[in-house]
């Protein structure tokens, strides 16, 4: 009895446990001038264009509360960064598609990998795998967006906007559903 005591704990730890990006390195990928200027245009402008699987645009602009999605108007927007060899991320996909499911037309969920030289095909395959129902973005960009928040050290990090593009709440590690659900419900009121 003691062994499964002890073997639900470590299972129940690493539910709630973050991956540091330190455990798996990032492949290097060198950018183009065009990649630079355009990075360049966009910090001047305040705005990161993301490039999600599916080829669209996500043009992300601060403001002074936070963050504008352009695909998102007058919806709360959910920011997932994540990578394909996180134990916790993928443990987190489940919760996400519920939500976005359950808020269809009041939440806009968004996929940030942050792992760098994925293809489109590979994040495609562990899209189909784990059947995700909202956007991932696959893009250089991603890092860009990752920087202006602050910085990304650990995965899964969530960071969730009001319809206004105001800044709600964040979260680190693996969080319950009902947590995540309840805030939703919170910045629906705002």
């Amino acid at each position: 009895m003691k062994k499964y005591s002890y073997l639900l704990f470590i299972v129940v730890a690493l539910m709630f446990s973050a991956c540091s990006k330190k455990d798996k390195k990032s492949q290097n990928t060198q950018e183009t001038k065009q990649e630079q200027q355009a990075k360049a245009t966009n910090k001047q402008t305040n705005t990161i264009t993301l490039k999600s699987v599916d080829g669209k645009d996500i043009v992300i602009t601060k403001t002074e509360k936070g963050f504008k999605f352009s695909d998102s108007k007058d919806k709360i927007v959910l920011v997932s960064f994540f990578a394909t060899w996180c134990p916790p991320c993928k443990a987190e996909i489940p919760h996400l598609n519920n939500l976005q499911e359950k808020y269809k037309d009041k939440l806009k969920i968004i996929g940030i990998l942050i792992e760098s030289g994925k293809s489109s095909d590979e994040v495609k395959r562990f899209i189909n795998s784990f059947a995700i129902n909202y956007t991932i973005a696959n893009s250089p960009a991603n890092m860009d967006f990752a920087d202006a928040v602050g910085g990304v050290k650990n995965i899964p990090f969530m960071l969730m906007y009001d319809k206004k593009g105001d800044y709600v709440t964040h979260y680190l590690g693996a969080i319950p559903e009902e947590m995540i659900d309840s805030d939703i419900q919170q910045a629906l009121k705002r």
